[in-house]
């Protein structure tokens, strides 16, 4: 088998240095959609470096994503196909506001080995800290198609309860054709997102949309419509990817708050619209003050 799920779990944690740039954080949000009329003075809080704001998600991709879910991949007792490789979920922790330009340590490792049967579920762990402390905690969530079936430990359910009641808000986002292209700038280049014939290899039709993107879509969307575009009051967002985006295709995006509007959580669901309503993240969860 492929992964050993003892020499994973025991390999020692992989650090380095990790830094950003305004220009860094300006290109993630404009891979996001941002920037949209290009005036509107709510967006230019995404784009324009006088007045720049760190989406959380971010998070996902400072420093290039290092060592992000390809690096993770090439950790001791794991050895895979990556086409065989899906994004299934992600959390993410902020312990304070990220910067907009920073030196940071990065440190990495290999949290948790699942079994689930017909595929392994790797969780990656990332953690970083600059001089003034700590900034974030990441777990990737990363599913690995075959390479289960060993009798370890099948993890826990991550799945809720949906949310009852109609959303509060309801809103829609388009994505360009090129938004996978221009969105992999920021440091994910599986060829998946890219490469017609490497997607073809994954069982797809055509490219997919990186899921980091949408994850990102649709915090923005949240920060934007219920948190007064306030990206400082969010605490933790995760999610459960459910389904594929590609690009072209509409994000409808359901929100639910639960708690007062100073602090609570908010509850999401996002679907494409040309498909249906097909589900493409589920189990979502923003927290906030």
């Amino acid at each position: 088998m492929p992964i050993d799920a003892a020499q994973a779990l025991a390999a020692e944690p992989r650090t380095g240095e990790i830094s950003w740039t305004t220009k860094d954080v300006q290109l993630y949000h404009l891979g996001l959609g941002a920037g949209t009329p290009a005036t509107d003075p709510d967006e230019l809080r995404y784009t324009l470096e006088s007045r720049l704001h760190v989406l959380p998600s971010f998070a996902t991709v400072a420093g290039n994503g290092s060592p992000g879910v390809i690096s993770g991949l090439s950790m001791p007792g794991i050895e895979v196909d990556l086409a065989r490789v899906l994004h299934g979920g992600q959390s993410l922790r902020l312990h304070r506001p990220i910067p907009a330009q920073s030196t940071a340590t990065s440190t990495g490792h290999i949290a948790a080995v699942y079994d689930k049967g017909k595929a392994a579920v790797l969780v990656m762990r990332t953690e970083v800290a600059d001089a003034d402390g700590p900034l974030w905690t990441n777990d990737a969530q990363i599913f690995v198609r075959g390479e289960g079936g060993w009798g370890g430990d099948r993890g826990p359910s991550t799945r809720l309860e949906p949310p009852t009641g109609e959303p509060g808000k309801v809103v829609e986002r388009g994505i360009r054709e090129d938004q996978a292209l221009l969105y992999r700038l920021s440091g994910d280049w599986n060829p998946l997102h890219a490469d017609p014939e490497f997607a073809k290899l994954a069982g797809f039709d055509r490219p997919i949309l990186h899921g980091l993107c949408t994850y990102g879509m649709t915090l923005k969307a949240v920060v934007d419509t219920l948190l007064d575009g306030d990206v400082s009051r969010v605490r933790a967002y995760d999610t459960r990817f459910t389904g594929v985006v590609f690009p072209g295709e509409t994000l409808r995006i359901r929100m639910w708050r639960q708690g007062d509007a100073g602090a609570g959580v908010v509850r999401v669901a996002v679907s494409a619209v040309e498909r249906d309503d097909a589900p493409v993240l589920a189990d979502t969860i923003v927290e906030h003050a």
